[in-house]
Parts: C-alpha cells; sequence; structure tokens
C-alpha cells in the first residue's frame, strides 16, 4: 500500500505521554495488542461476567458484554449478579454471505444465541444472549465458514458497508469486492484473536509485535466506512466518518467521490456533542482506493483526540482542526491533490422489495425484516431455503435481507419454501419499509428508551393518522433508537424518535428523504400521546398543503414549519 512507512511513522499514539491519554487510550497502550487478561477471564465459572477492562478490550474483538435489562431488578432483589451474557457481532464486508455461511449462523443462533438473529443497520449479524462458556465455540464455528467477528466493534474500522441492491449487477460486483478489500486491508494483525478463540500458538520471534496503520493504541474512536452507488444512497454515506460514493463511465467504476467526516452519535446533556454529515472533498481514481483510506484514517489516528474519549470520532477532529487542513493532511500524505468532485445523485436511501432482475439476468428477492430480527419462523424458513440456494444472502443497510442470484426457474420454489413458513417480505405500509429501529432494550446497556419492541406499535399508531390524511401510501423516513448514539440513523431521518428514559423520547423533523439534510428536535423528552399530536398537526398541513411531489422532510424545511416551535422548551438544535 502506497504510503505505509509513512503511517507507521507518523503515528503519534506510540509515543504520547500516558498522563495525556484517556482511560480508554491508557488500557489500549498497555492491553500487549488486546490480550488484557481476557483468556483467563474466560475460564472463571464463579461469575458469568469478565473483568471490566477485558470487556472495552472485546469490543475490537467483535462482542460487547450486556445483561438482560429485563430482569435486572429482580435480580438485584435477590442479591443476585446480573443476567450476563455476550452480544456477538460478525464482520461481513458488504453484507454478504454464502447458503453454507448462512446456515452456520443459523446452527450458531439456535444453539447460543436464544434462537434469534438479528441484521444490523451497519449490514451484518448480531447474536444475543451468548453466554461466557459459549462465546469461544460461537467464534469458532463461525471460523468453520472463513467469518470472523475481527473489527466488528470497538476503536478501529468497523464493518464496512456497501450498496445492497443496485440494477447494475456488474458496478455492484467490483464495488462489493474493493468494499472486501478496504475490509481487509484494515484490519487489526494483533494476533490475540487467533491465540485466544481459535487456539493458535503465540508466533514466536524476534521483534515486538507491531500494529502497522493502527499503532499500540489503535485509533481514537470507531471509524465506519461505507461505499454506495447512486442514485440509491442506501447506506446513508453521509452518516459515515468515510463515503465513497462510487462514479461510473461508460466502461464501468472509475472512481469515487470521497466524503468525510459523518457520525450520528451525541451524548444527552453533552452541547460539544453532536450528530454531523460529511463533507465531499473530491474524487480519486479507483486505483488510489486503498491509499486515499489509509490516508484519511491516518489523519484520525494522528489528530484525533485521546483525552476527551466523547469529542474523539473523527467529525470532531475535522471540525476541530477546519475542513481544509484536514483535507491538505489527507492530499499530502497521498502525495498529491483529489480531483474535483464529479457529478451525482441520490434519490432515496430505502430498500426495493419484492423481485428485481439484475443486468446478469438472475433474479434478486429483497425481505421486509421488520426491526431486522429473524424468530423462529423467519430461521426455519432462511433455512430451507438456504439449503437449496446455489446464489448469496446480503444484508441490506436497512436490516433488511435479499435472497440474491435466483435463477428465474427457482423463484417459485423460493416462494413456496417462505410462505410454508409464514414469510411474507411486504411492509404492511409506505412508512414500515422506509424504518429502521436499533436494538434497545432489553440487551443494551446504553438504551434508555425502547426502539426495536417498540417499533411496530408507534407505526401502527402513526399509520392510523397517515390514513386519516388520506397519506398511507406516502414513503416518509422514520427512525428510532432507545438512546441519543444513533446507531439507526435516526438524525437524518424525516421523523425520529430518540430515548431518553421509559415510554420518553426527543421527537426530530424535517430530515432528508436521500439522508441529505439532519433534521431538528421540536419536542424534548415527551410520550407517545404528545408525539402523535405533533405528527398528527404536520402530516395534517402537510397533506393539505405540499406541492406536487414534495417529500415531508422537504415540506418541513420549505414551509418553515420548525419556527413555528422555536419556543417549546427544552428545544435543543444540533451543532452543526
Amino acid at each position: 500500500m502506497a504510503g505505509t512507512d509513512t503511517l507507521v511513522d507518523r503515528s503519534k499514539d506510540l509515543s504520547q505521554p500516558l498522563g495525556r491519554l484517556s482511560a480508554d487510550e491508557r488500557l489500549k497502550k498497555s492491553s500487549n495488542y488486546l490480550r488484557g487478561t481476557i483468556e483467563t477471564g474466560l475460564l472463571d465459572r464463579i461469575t458469568g461476567a469478565v473483568a471490566a477492562d477485558d470487556t472495552r478490550l472485546m469490543k475490537i474483538h467483535g462482542m460487547y458484554q450486556q445483561d438482560d435489562r429485563d430482569l435486572r431488578d429482580e435480580r438485584r432483589r435477590q442479591k443476585l449478579e446480573p443476567a450476563w451474557r455476550f452480544m456477538i457481532r460478525v464482520r461481513l464486508p458488504g453484507g454478504v454471505c454464502t447458503p453454507e455461511q448462512w446456515l452456520k449462523l443459523d446452527e450458531l443462533a439456535r444453539a447460543h444465541g436464544g434462537e434469534t438473529l438479528r441484521l444490523t443497520s451497519r449490514q451484518t449479524f448480531q447474536f444475543h444472549w451468548v453466554l461466557k462458556e459459549d462465546v469461544k465455540a460461537t467464534i469458532q464455528g463461525l471460523h468453520e465458514v472463513l467469518l470472523d467477528t475481527i473489527a466488528a466493534c470497538g476503536d478501529v474500522s468497523r464493518n464496512v458497508m456497501c450498496a445492497a441492491d443496485p440494477k447494475d449487477s456488474a458496478l455492484h460486483a467490483e464495488v462489493a469486492e474493493a468494499a472486501r478489500a478496504v475490509s481487509d486491508q484494515f484490519l487489526p494483525r494483533t494476533r490475540a484473536y487467533h491465540e485466544i478463540w481459535y487456539g493458535e500458538e503465540k508466533v514466536a520471534g524476534s521483534g515486538e509485535e507491531e500494529e502497522p496503520v493502527y499503532g499500540a493504541t489503535y485509533l481514537p474512536r470507531k471509524f465506519k466506512i461505507g461505499f454506495v452507488v447512486p442514485p440509491s444512497n442506501d447506506i446513508d454515506v453521509y452518516t459515515q466518518d468515510l463515503g465513497f460514493i462510487a462514479i461510473a463511465g461508460p466502461d464501468g467504476l472509475e472512481g469515487y467521490n470521497v466524503a468525510i467526516g459523518g457520525g450520528m452519535g451525541r451524548t444527552e446533556n453533552e452541547p460539544l456533542t453532536y450528530p454531523r454529515l460529511a463533507d465531499v472533498i473530491g474524487y480519486i481514481a479507483k486505483d488510489r482506493l486503498i491509499a486515499a483510506t489509509g490516508a484519511v484514517m491516518s489523519v484520525q489516528r494522528d489528530y484525533g483526540n485521546r483525552a476527551q474519549r466523547n469529542r474523539a470520532r473523527f467529525k470532531y477532529t475535522i471540525d476541530d482542526k477546519g475542513l481544509a487542513w484536514i483535507k491538505a493532511q489527507i492530499e499530502d500524505r497521498l502525495g498529491a491533490p483529489l480531483e474535483p468532485a464529479r457529478p451525482f445523485r441520490f434519490v432515496s436511501n430505502g430498500d426495493s422489495f419484492g423481485w428485481r432482475e439484475t443486468a446478469s439476468g438472475r433474479f434478486n428477492l429483497t425481505l421486509y425484516v421488520e426491526s431486522g430480527r429473524l424468530g423462529r419462523s423467519w430461521l426455519d424458513g432462511l433455512r430451507a431455503v438456504a439449503q437449496n440456494h446455489g446464489g448469496t444472502f446480503r444484508v441490506t443497510p436497512n436490516q433488511n435481507l435479499i435472497i440474491a442470484g435466483v435463477a428465474a426457474e427457482d423463484r417459485s420454489a423460493v416462494e413456496a419454501l417462505l410462505a410454508g413458513h409464514g414469510i411474507a417480505g411486504e411492509p404492511a405500509s409506505a412508512i414500515r419499509r422506509n424504518s429502521i429501529a436499533c436494538v434497545a432494550l432489553p440487551t443494551c446497556g446504553l438504551a434508555m428508551a425502547e426502539a426495536e419492541r417498540y417499533l411496530p406499535d408507534i407505526l401502527t399508531r402513526i399509520e392510523a393518522i397517515l390514513e386519516t390524511h388520506g397519506l398511507a401510501g406516502e414513503p416518509i423516513t422514520f427512525r428510532i433508537s432507545g438512546c441519543p448514539n444513533g446507531c439507526s440513523r435516526p438524525y437524518v431521518a424525516e421523523i425520529a424518535l430518540t430515548g431518553r428514559a421509559p415510554g420518553k423520547y426527543n421527537l426530530y423533523l424535517g430530515g432528508g428523504f436521500h439522508g441529505e439534510r439532519l433534521n431538528r428536535m421540536v419536542r424534548e423528552n415527551v410520550a407517545e400521546a404528545e408525539i402523535l399530536t405533533v405528527l398528527d398537526d404536520l402530516l395534517g398541513r402537510y397533506a393539505s398543503e405540499r406541492q406536487p411531489g414534495e417529500r415531508l422532510g422537504d415540506f418541513v424545511e420549505r414551509t418553515a414549519y420548525l419556527a413555528s416551535e422555536q419556543q417549546v422548551p427544552g428545544r435543543i438544535d444540533p451543532i452543526i
């Protein structure tokens, strides 16, 4: 890779004084490249947990320690430790897996994951409810089909996203391969993962182990990379730390526009944290992809805030240093300036459901999966499909599933298998097809309110309002998150809720239909009744005052609807 020596030489985290690092940075630096005491902690059967420091290191191994919050109070009253479980996340660049891999995922979900599998908003799978004694078996099972979990979480480049289902299958194949190449290139190189989970011996050598890209303290925070193929913005490219917008010519893929600095997370009552949309800073030819990725990541590695963790994402580095300064740093490491960005256009950020024929003459079937949760009936039906499927499965960025590469003569058989297990795969309404929910309660330790479990009910109530105003068929993006961190990408939705307390949410309105504009808060810490009252008023006005073809978010902006909300107590606008 061009510039590899520069990446190593400029890694200031190798020499930064410990006193200037946050607790997480000091832990990473002293962890012996992510080993810590994880291996011995897994052997302790007195507790279902591992040591606090090891839980933070294990994130880069691809897992979170969690507890069943539905049982937390009762176990506390009984003076029992929390019902500790682990969430294990698979690394799956572009969301693509083979039928063989699907069958192994199914097997592990039934054995160790509570007979459920979660599709995530970063196009991968999560196992929940995994006991400590089953973690190693789960990871080793994934290894049998060439899957792993390393770098699915933590302060590294996370699962690399890629557009799920564009019409041009040849273009998509090339972009998908590029996403996989980036994922593989920027994996952590520590042998700790192989030693702890696969039982491999430590490799003897004369030199100290090194991370050639990351250094001893890895990145200051998580780093999200995504590839998108216009006109669909299904990965929400403006929410990525680093986004590549594919630019095609008469002969196929030519290169990418580069977008930097997106991020959804914010911390409640911390005004210096905020969602931010990425800026498009230029264009690169496709043969400069790896070098450009390394240049951008190394700037964040070297200049990201390692003393204040809630200000450590790349978006804050850009705002603190200035976009022009960051761009100049990237170009210096590339050894040449970026070219001017090329024209492109987005029209939506959702999925197209049902059957679609690809340029190769095969068919893709996109299934709506409510909240991304695959329960027993879904697992049974998809296992039956996988046993006879000659194509692939693809997780979409919107938590849905594509059965891809189906021959024309096999379509009826796939439909029959799904119908036999009660899987319709079509969303009941237009707003459901454009909805996302994070996991939230009961497994996520950060959740303040319900999201996944609440999504069906809140959508049913909103659907009734839409029906009243004659808007039942109107596509509207809706996102709900159990906390402000924004895993469901709520801050670009036309309507969004973020949890504040049990049954209480912040209500946001006015995002762009294809993810091009942040929304704004109109109510803070309110319950369902007030949320529905606000939406009834807004949707009534939208039905009677909108222009032909105008999206809800654009209507909110054009009519200055939010101006009437200026005096609402507790209103907080994001800082951009």
